[in-house]
């Protein structure tokens, strides 16, 4: 069934990651800074099916925690900056690392769903009651 075929996941984590639709590759797969678009500009491959909701910001908060954590230890026992200059470095370097990886996560997880056809990724939609 042409419907049915192995979608490869590696590339459409991928295209994701780059912000791109995980069918084509090409068409832009946001609308603005984290709005999915409806369908693919390029090739016309639905989108609105995702169901990202909260995923990218959990991942967003465990990849910057699991990275500025052991960077903030290390600063701090290989320097003791003052306080203000500690807070304020790290602050900004949490906002410019989360805002960084956000968007990027959220096309990871779109990427994944439409890879293993979850959701309305499917060609063979459940019945809604």
């Amino acid at each position: 069934m042409h419907g049915d075929e192995e979608r490869p996941l590696g590339p459409a984590v991928k295209r994701g990651w780059r912000r791109r639709c995980p069918n084509c590759g090409s068409g832009a797969l946001l609308q603005g800074y984290l709005r999915v678009r409806d369908t693919c500009p390029e090739c016309g491959e639905d989108l609105h099916h995702h169901r990202a909701d909260d995923g990218p910001a959990y991942l967003t908060i465990l990849v910057v925690g699991h990275i500025l954590a052991p960077a903030f230890l290390w600063v701090y026992a290989a320097w003791r900056p003052e306080p203000l200059v500690t807070i304020t470095l790290f602050s900004i370097g949490t906002v410019a690392l989360s805002l960084y990886l956000l968007p990027r996560l959220k096309g990871v997880i779109v990427g994944i769903q439409w890879a293993k056809r979850m959701h309305g990724f499917s060609p063979h939609r459940e019945p809604q009651s």
